[in-house]
């Protein structure tokens, strides 16, 4: 077994990681005081080929494997964690439109996707469904010019900010095969936002309710076929889990190397304190927790990219025990940094921070360990 990275792959994290260095990095801690992303930085993003990174070549995307995006968020969270994410979610969006859509859509919506002059936000969330997302409630009645929408969306990351919106709404009866996927533009009548809410991390991310009252779309704006929207869902978690492992993995990685850099300069009883064995053997197992789930992480990537049977399994795996080592490395880079780790100055409570959301998002890892525990007793 081979687990080196291939030369282009190294190109691709490499490539990633100075343009986040250079263009997010330097402004992470503004952007969130702002509380949004500047616009201007998704074209940036989109000229390296990073607007449509699932989109099929045919398509004019990317068409990168699931490892190979692994390796960008990752690259591009050492820089930001919220940012990347964002990215993430725009991509999800895209490759369903790319997988899912109508020729007549992808014409339509992917060229702008792809170049990023417009961002997308994915909308499955309700109030009173997060874990049981087919008991969503938001419905789309058909009428003779198309559907017209009635409900409400919550925790959704670019409400208010993005250019449209990829929404599972109900079309028929309850239950999974009574869901639907549709495309709802930014401007469109009868759409509306929340307040903006107030986190605890990703703060750069505009994130609000997104409410449908009398919100009418246009027939062709149905991705995919009726009824089958709970399945196109469901089947982009794999990749959302995925990707937002590895959001875990580039940010805690970021505040080791913060943390190592920091202890070779601050001095205790008259030597570094990284010369002290008690805190060396705290940095050894956080560099055998990281490489255990960089390791998880990229052999799930690859059997998701194989389209192996137990691809799900392994997804939901890594996503657990990958954001899990990526919120407890964080928390004990800035224990290492003392009262320092509590200041802003130092970006490692930002980190922790960021970091925590991962845990709850693409699904709860108490959900992770549902589907895991069921592959092992079906």
């Amino acid at each position: 077994m081979d687990f080196a990275l291939g030369d282009d792959q190294q190109a691709i994290f490499d490539m990633a990681y100075a343009f986040g260095q250079e263009h997010i990095a330097p402004h992470a801690q503004q952007w969130e005081r702002d509380g949004t992303i500047p616009k201007e930085l998704w074209p940036q993003l989109a000229e390296l080929g990073f607007g449509g990174l699932i989109v099929s070549e045919e398509n004019d995307g990317a068409g990168l494997s699931r490892l190979d995006c692994t390796l960008i968020f990752e690259a591009l969270s050492m820089a930001c964690p919220s940012v990347a994410a964002f990215l993430s979610i725009h991509n999800m969006c895209a490759g369903m439109i790319d997988k899912f859509g109508s020729d007549e859509m992808k014409a339509r919506l992917l060229p702008d996707a792809i170049s990023m002059e417009k961002v997308l936000s994915y909308c499955l969330t309700e109030p009173g469904s997060g874990s049981d997302a087919a008991a969503l409630k938001t419905r789309a009645d058909r009428t003779n010019e198309g559907y017209t929408l009635n409900g409400t969306k919550a925790f959704i990351s670019g409400g208010g900010y993005s250019d449209g919106y990829i929404c599972m709404v109900r079309t028929g009866d309850a239950g999974p095969k009574g869901i639907s996927t549709v495309y709802i533009d930014a401007g469109t009548d009868g759409l509306s936002y929340g307040g903006l809410e107030d986190k605890m991390g990703w703060r750069s991310q505009p994130t609000r309710q997104v409410q449908f009252d009398d919100c009418k779309i246009p027939t062709e704006n149905l991705v995919g076929e009726e009824g089958m929207g709970f399945r196109y869902a469901m089947m982009g978690l794999d990749g959302g889990r995925l990707n937002i492992s590895a959001c875990s993995l580039g940010g805690a990685q970021d505040a080791l190397n913060r943390t190592l850099a920091y202890m070779s300069e601050r001095k205790a009883f008259g030597k570094s304190i990284d010369q002290f064995q008690a805190l060396q053997f705290r940095l050894a197992d956080m560099e055998i927790e990281m490489t255990a789930a960089r390791t998880m992480l990229r052999q799930a990537a690859w059997m998701v990219d194989t389209g192996h049977p137990e691809a799900t399994k392994y997804a939901a795996m890594a996503k657990k025990f990958v954001t899990e080592t990526g919120s407890k490395v964080a928390d004990q880079c800035l224990q290492l940094h003392g009262g320092y780790g509590y200041l802003a100055d130092y970006g490692i409570e930002k980190i922790v921070r960021d970091l925590r959301v991962h845990q709850i998002l693409e699904g709860t890892n108490e959900i992770m360990r549902m589907i895991v525990a069921r592959t092992m007793v079906a």
